[in-house]
C-alpha cells in the first residue's frame, strides 16, 4: 500500500470547541464535512477520544466549529493545535464569544461558524466520530479559508488533532493525545508527557 496516495488529500483547518462546565475547550481538527443538503443540514466531525475537547462535546452534547482564515497567526494555531487543556486555558488570552449552547468560539482571524447538536456518533477506535445536525451558522469574514496542505507548505507540522497519516523517522514513541515524541528505545513506565501531561500508557511505539 502507498500511503503517499493519502498526501495528495487537502483539507479545511477548523477550531473545534465546545464547553463542559465553566470550563472552554478546543483543539485544530480537518474532519469537518458536511455530509447533507436537507435542512437543517447535518456535518461530522472526528476527534479523539482522550482529548478534552471531545469530554466537553460529549458532556454537552454539542460543539462549534470555526473556520481558520488564510492568515490566521501562527500563535493561535500553535495554542489551540498543539496546547492541551490540561495544562493551559487556551481561550484565556482571546476574546471569546459563546454561542446558542454556551460553546466558545472566536471571531478574529475566523472565517466562519457553524454550531451543532451531536445527533449520533460512532466509535472507530481511537476516535470517535459524531454526526452534528446545524443550530446555527455565521459568516465572520470574507477571505480564504487555511488549508493543511497550506499550512504545512509554510513548513509547519500537522497538528496532532488532524486525522492525517502520520509517519515517524527513526525509533521512539509518539503521545497519541498531543502528537509529542519521546525519541529513544525504551519508554520509562512512570514518563509523563511533557506537553499534555499524558501518561506512558498513553503512547505507542513507532519502529
Amino acid at each position: 500500500m502507498n500511503t503517499k496516495a493519502f498526501e495528495k488529500l487537502n483539507y479545511t483547518l477548523s477550531l473545534l470547541s465546545a464547553a463542559n462546565g465553566d470550563k472552554h475547550h478546543g483543539c485544530i481538527i480537518n474532519s469537518l464535512h458536511q455530509v447533507t443538503a436537507s435542512y437543517p443540514a447535518k456535518f461530522t466531525v472526528t476527534v479523539n477520544k482522550d482529548h478534552e475537547t471531545y469530554q466537553a462535546i460529549k458532556a454537552s452534547g454539542s460543539f462549534s466549529v470555526t473556520l481558520l482564515a488564510a492568515d490566521c497567526p501562527e500563535g493561535l494555531i500553535d495554542c489551540f493545535g498543539y496546547r492541551s487543556g490540561r495544562v493551559k486555558d487556551k481561550f484565556a488570552e482571546y476574546a471569546v464569544k459563546t454561542d446558542g449552547m454556551g460553546n466558545p468560539y472566536l471571531m478574529e482571524h475566523m472565517v466562519a461558524r457553524i454550531s451543532c447538536k451531536v445527533v449520533d456518533s460512532l466509535d472507530i477506535g481511537s476516535y470517535m466520530l459524531l454526526v452534528g445536525e446545524v443550530t446555527e451558522s455565521e459568516v465572520l469574514g470574507d477571505g480564504p479559508v487555511l488549508t493543511l496542505q497550506e499550512f504545512t507548505n509554510r513548513g509547519k507540522t500537522t497538528p496532532p488533532a488532524a486525522t492525517v497519516y502520520r509517519t515517524m523517522a527513526g525509533n521512539g514513541f509518539r503521545c497519541t493525545v498531543c502528537g509529542y515524541i519521546y525519541e529513544g528505545e525504551s519508554l520509562p513506565a512512570d514518563y509523563v508527557c511533557p506537553i499534555c501531561r499524558a501518561p506512558a500508557s498513553k503512547f505507542v511505539k513507532q519502529d
